[in-house]
């Protein structure tokens, strides 16, 4: 009971202080929630990245272009010795004829250019899919192996240079979140020792008549917890409004269909869930390293 009563008292006098300082309780959880904004940016940003790479990685294809002698008895072969692989998962056969069409398809137009050539100057080829993107390179190399493979290839390159810029954009903005979550930590830190301070007249009578450190350390550290998760609300707010809005603008993808973005239900869940646990953490660090500090007890 004495320790129920402990806690319910502590939890009264933070909800106290934060009003009694209100301006410095005020200029913290701006401070936590400007921090909060940017992790929730750094957070989106992190797992449409990932989304995106895991996407593109799993429509990574070799293609398998067969020489122009290849018939078919010799093109069955070839796909019995690619499905022998340890790491292949699927392929499928595209004809020249198929490439033709397609790009006719796509050059609108133009395609007169491409009905009006004497001879298809096409391949056939063979779509390969692996069952782990690191087989890719291995699994490619020993297709180019195999006779009557003109060459195989994959578009890993290009990709990997994309992945590249999302991912030193992601590592800048981890950096600056962290340095602004350090900031806030020291705010908070001074707004609670400058409480510890109004309430140090107070805090020795509860030393004098015995208190135990715990219930004069609670109140502070409840505090610190308050100012952070107060402070996470707007940005919560802000991050779900914003990325709702933002996906319905685009219809869930950004740039072209090739970049989708992940669906607003689970991600801004835990993202929420993150920026409350962080927000609290950083109030308690802050209020830890004050009453750690200037409490010395």
């Amino acid at each position: 009971m004495k320790a129920i009563r402990i806690l319910i008292r502590s939890i009264r006098d933070a909800f106290k202080s934060v009003f009694r300082n209100f301006s410095l309780s005020i200029a913290s959880i701006t401070c936590i929630a400007i921090t909060l904004i940017l992790v929730s940016i750094s957070l989106i940003m992190s797992s449409n990245v990932n989304h995106f790479t895991q996407a593109m990685e799993n429509e990574l294809t070799i293609v398998t272009y067969l020489k122009t002698d290849v018939d078919e008895t010799k093109k069955n072969e070839i796909e019995d010795k690619i499905k022998s692989m340890s790491s292949f998962e699927s392929l499928e056969f595209k004809s020249k004829d198929t490439w033709k069409e397609e790009i006719k398809n796509s050059l609108g137009e133009l395609d007169s250019i491409i009905e009006n050539m004497d001879e298809n100057p096409l391949y056939d080829s063979i779509l390969v899919k692996v069952k782990n993107v690191s087989d890719l390179k291995a699994t490619t190399n020993a297709i180019n192996e195999i006779d009557g493979v003109e060459s195989a290839t994959y578009g890993k390159d290009s990709v990997d240079q994309m992945i590249g810029i999302f991912k030193i954009i992601e590592q800048a903005s981890i950096v600056i979140v962290a340095a602004l979550i350090l900031v806030t930590a020291f705010l908070i830190s001074n707004t609670i020792r400058l409480t510890i301070y109004s309430r140090r007249n107070e805090i020795e009578i509860m030393r004098l008549v015995g208190t135990s450190n715990t219930a004069i350390k609670l109140p502070f550290e409840f505090e610190g917890l308050f100012l952070g998760v107060l402070g996470s609300i707007i940005p919560i707010l802000i991050t779900i409004y914003a990325y709702i809005i933002a996906y319905d603008y685009f219809d869930g993808y950004i740039f072209s269909h090739m970049i989708q973005l992940v669906s607003p239900g689970a991600l801004l869940l835990n993202v929420s869930l993150i920026l409350v646990i962080i927000g609290g953490l950083v109030g308690m660090l802050g209020s830890w390293h004050a009453v750690r500090k200037y409490l010395k007890i």
